[in-house]
C-alpha cells in the first residue's frame, strides 16, 4: 500500500490536460511552521511551471500569516471555527485538483467533500519512519520531504527548480538597528533556543555553556514561551548577549535570522525559516533524526551547513516528532552534545 503511486484518481498524466483555461488548485498543510515553509518549493513550482495555474493554500488560522505574503498564492484559505463554513467556501471554488501535502484524516474528509476534484496525496511513510523510531530500522529514502512534495506534480510535468525554500515578509516587519544593542548592528551569532517539544531542545545549562565559549555578539531567538529560559542564559554575559525571546513577532524574528552571520539551532521552525532566507546553519538534533528527510534545505545554492548528532545511541530516534521530556529519563541525545565542538563549528562559519 505504502509503495503505490501517491496519485489517487485517474493515473493518467496531468501535462497539456489544459491550455488556455485558468487552472486551480488547493494546496493543503495545516501545520507547522517549518512543514509550511518546506511546501514553499511545491507552490512556486506549480504556479510558474503550469500554465494557467491558480493556486489556493489551505492551512489553519494561525498559521495563515506564514504564507500571508507569498506571491505564487492567489489565495487563502483557513482551518477555523465552522467545519461546515469552510467546506461550503472550498465547494464554491470549483477546484480542479487537490494537492494534500498533509494526508490525515481530516484532509480525507475534505477530499471527499471536494469530490469533483482530482487529488494527489504526500506520501508521509509512516509505517517506515515506526521501524526506525520503533525497531531502529531504517528503511526510508535518502530523499529531502521538499522532493517527496513535489514528487505529488509529477502527473504535471513540474520539476524541482533548485530554488530552495521561501519565506516572504513585509518591510514593516523588518529590524531597525534601534531594536537592537549597538554591540550586535554588525552582525551576530543568532541562537535558536525554542524547539515545539522540549527533547528536541538543548537544556538550558548546556546552551549556556556554548554562548559563554562563543567570543561574539549573540542573540536568542524564541517565542514568548522561551523569555525566561533566555534570560537565564543572557544571564552568562548580558552585554554579549541579547535575549530577544518574546519581544518580536515571528517575521520580526525572522528578519533577526537575516541579519545573522551564522544561526545554530534546534530541528525547529526558525531552522527552516534560516534555511529559507539562505543563511549558514548549525543544526543540533536530539530525539529526532536527520534521516526523517526534514534537514536545512537549500535547492542547488551552495550555502554551508552543518548537521550535529550524537550518534550511536540505541534509544535514538524515539519519535518522529517528539516528547515534554525524555522517556528514558536520561537525555543523552542533548547532555551528550559536545558544545566545545559546536563552537568550533561557528567560529569556522565566521
Amino acid at each position: 500500500m505504502e509503495e503505490q503511486a501517491l496519485q489517487d484518481s485517474t493515473g493518467l498524466s496531468e501535462a497539456n490536460a489544459f491550455e488556455d483555461k485558468p487552472v486551480r488548485f488547493l494546496v493543503i498543510r495545516f501545520s507547522s511552521i517549518g512543514d509550511i515553509v518546506l511546501t514553499t518549493p511545491v507552490v512556486r513550482c506549480l504556479k510558474q511551471q503550469v500554465a494557467n495555474a491558480e493556486v489556493h493554500f489551505l492551512t489553519k488560522e494561525r498559521f495563515s500569516g506564514l504564507v500571508a505574503h507569498n506571491p505564487y498564492i492567489d489565495k487563502i484559505h483557513v482551518l477555523g471555527d465552522s467545519w461546515d463554513m469552510m467546506i461550503h467556501q472550498l465547494k464554491e471554488e470549483q477546484y480542479d485538483y487537490v494537492i494534500d501535502l498533509h494526508h490525515n484524516i481530516r484532509t480525507l474528509r475534505i477530499r471527499k467533500a471536494l469530490k469533483k476534484a482530482k487529488h494527489f496525496s504526500f506520501n508521509k511513510l509512516n509505517m517506515r519512519k515506526w521501524l526506525l523510531t520503533a525497531l531502529k530500522i531504517n528503511t526510508l529514502p535518502d530523499v529531502h520531504i521538499v522532493d517527496r512534495y513535489l514528487d505529488t506534480l509529477r502527473s504535471f510535468g513540474v520539476v524541482n527548480d533548485g530554488k530552495g525554500l521561501d519565506y516572504f515578509y513585509p518591510e514593516k516587519d523588518k529590524i531597525k538597528d534601534t531594536d537592537l544593542p549597538i554591540s550586535h548592528i554588525h552582525g551576530y551569532v543568532g541562537v535558536v533556543i525554542g524547539a515545539a517539544l522540549n527533547t528536541k531542545k538543548l537544556p538550558v545549562h548546556k546552551l549556556k555553556e556554548l554562548c559563554a565559549a562563543v567570543p561574539f555578539p549573540v542573540v536568542l531567538l524564541g517565542g514568548p514561551e522561551d523569555k525566561e529560559n533566555g534570560k537565564e542564559i543572557a544571564s552568562v554575559d548580558p552585554v554579549k548577549i541579547y535575549n530577544s525571546c518574546g519581544k518580536f513577532s515571528l517575521n520580526e524574528s525572522a528578519d533577526l535570522v537575516r541579519r545573522a552571520n551564522v544561526i545554530v539551532t534546534h530541528d525547529t521552525g526558525l531552522m527552516h525559516i534560516a534555511a529559507a532566507l539562505q543563511k549558514p546553519v548549525i543544526s543540533v538534533w536530539g530525539n529526532t533524526v536527520p534521516a526523517f528527510g526534514m534537514g536545512p534545505y537549500y535547492g542547488n545554492a551552495n550555502i554551508p551547513s552543518e548537521m550535529v548528532e550524537v550518534k550511536n545511541l540505541w534509544c535514538r530516534p524515539c519519535s518522529k516528532i517528539g516528547y515534554d521530556k525524555c522517556p528514558l529519563g536520561h537525555f543523552k541525545c542533548m547532555e551528550k552534545h559536545n558544545m566545545q565542538a559546536i563552537y568550533e563549528l561557528v567560529r569556522a562559519h565566521l
